[in-house]
């Protein structure tokens, strides 16, 4: 069923980060996610809701928006994620 907020997600089973593009246009990684809650998520009827009360504030995470809110192709995440976090501490 599609979710009127996530528009997709991939999870990268090796780095155990989870990638969410919203309706939104931004995109994040979340970090140390467990495959079994991805399989939760995935089976979900809600996707949203189950987002919002299982991953939402309980796993650390970066914006990783590229432009037009999208991943780069080459999917390096985690520079991205670097990027993002120098930017919040320096501002």
């Amino acid at each position: 069923m599609p979710s009127s907020v996530i528009r997709r997600f991939r999870y990268d089973q090796a780095r155990r980060e989870l990638t969410i593009t919203f309706v939104s246009g931004k995109v994040y990684v979340y970090r140390d996610v467990p495959e079994a809650v991805v399989r939760q998520l995935t089976a979900a009827s809600s996707k949203g809701q189950f987002f919002n009360e299982n991953i939402r504030d309980r796993y650390a995470y970066a914006e990783v928006s590229g432009p037009r809110g999208e991943i780069p192709r080459n999917g390096d995440a985690r520079a991205l994620t670097r990027k993002a976090q120098r930017r919040s501490r320096s501002g």
